[in-house]
């Protein structure tokens, strides 16, 4: 294959195919940023499943969103609702951050100049720049390994953090909404918790002891306790919340859409959570995040900044499967009373009010 060295070019459309999951689109967010600081005058599109699209409206880094629908395998039909937009946008630069054959034979086929991502699913034929991956992938963190899909460009590995942006009437629509629980951000001082994953109960706390720790933290009157999660979740939030019968504990779970999702976890003052997507939501709003880890890796995909993370060290770990083939030990070693410790530590860090505890 012919070499083509990018780092001279200024290219005027570039488009980026973001990833489908929430945690990992997060992790991503830094190369939007990247790009443009180095292309201030290009025309940059995010492309990505509409389910995940939420996350980046707002962002004053992108000029268009161009979202589709997701679909089970890549051999149904043409797609011609996502190829005969690529054709038309006339991108001369595509970034692929999925590594899926799928989404590099839409850039091919949708005529997208300059196309870099990662070899592999034996698609570097459709790749202009095929890039190894790192050998250390497994050993550094994820947000590291989408940053070198720039390298080809001449733009080095940045310090740019993941990020969400919110505007001003979000963040009041989502007070309104605490309001009706008789909730007042900055006054109370709020607990939100994430008890699920949307990967598979292999990355799950135990809802017991996610029961436990609210029973916990409700002896201080000073707290509330907000749950969060998805319509996935919602049974599994029920169950835990149900038996507390208590009015500070409010129960937001498959409630919201995604950007009021966003909105409400901002005026949490710590949050609990699995390693999930709301775990990198709350990371990116520089939140202090309790992170519970078991079958993943938290050097591959832990959060960043204010961070406190909770993983011990079995041998079987990580493992990365869905559901544990075994006895679960990665989280059933971690108790309630270690993580309800924890907390209050981090909420007294964060929270002058609450050092009389």
């Amino acid at each position: 294959m012919m070499h083509i060295d990018l780092k001279a070019e200024q290219f005027e459309k570039i488009i980026i195919r973001m990833p489908n999951w929430i945690g990992d689109l997060i992790m991503a967010t830094p190369l939007i940023k990247d790009l443009r600081h180095f292309f201030k005058n290009a025309e940059i599109t995010a492309m990505c499943q509409s389910n995940v699209a939420p996350l980046l409206e707002k962002d004053p880094n992108i000029n268009e969103i161009l979202s589709f629908k997701k679909i089970n395998g890549w051999i149904q039909g043409p797609r011609n609702d996502i190829i005969d937009p690529l054709k038309f946008g006339g991108f001369d630069l595509g970034i692929l951050t999925t590594n899926s054959f799928s989404s590099a034979w839409w850039f091919y086929r949708g005529n997208v100049k300059n196309r870099i991502g990662f070899k592999g699913r034996f698609r570097s034929w459709l790749l202009t720049v095929p890039l190894n991956f790192p050998e250390n992938k497994e050993a550094q963190h994820q947000i590291l390994t989408y940053k070198k899909l720039l390298e080809p460009l001449g733009i080095p590995v940045s310090q740019t953090k993941p990020y969400l942006y919110l505007d001003e009437s979000e963040i009041l629509r989502a007070k309104a909404l605490l309001d009706r629980f008789k909730v007042i951000p900055k006054k109370d001082i709020l607990v939100g918790i994430n008890p699920g994953a949307a990967y598979g109960t292999a990355k799950c706390w135990l809802p017991e002891r996610f029961q436990e720790v609210t029973r916990k933290l409700l002896t201080h009157p000073d707290l509330k306790i907000v749950y969060f999660g998805d319509m996935a979740n919602q049974e599994l939030v029920q169950k835990i919340v149900d038996p507390l019968d208590e009015e500070r504990v409010i129960n937001l779970a498959g409630k919201t859409s995604l950007r009021e999702f966003i909105a409400l976890i901002s005026l949490m003052d710590v949050f609990l959570t699995n390693d999930s997507g709301p775990m990198h939501i709350a990371s990116a709003l520089e939140l202090p995040v309790l992170a519970l880890f078991g079958s993943t890796s938290t050097i591959k995909t832990g959060p960043y900044g204010n961070f406190k993370v909770i993983q011990k060290k079995v041998s079987c770990s990580p493992c990365y499967k869905r559901v544990c083939p075994i006895d679960f030990r990665c989280m059933t070693q971690i108790s309630s009373d270690e993580v309800y410790k924890s907390l209050l530590e981090m909420i007294r860090n964060s929270n002058q009010a609450l050092k009389v505890i």
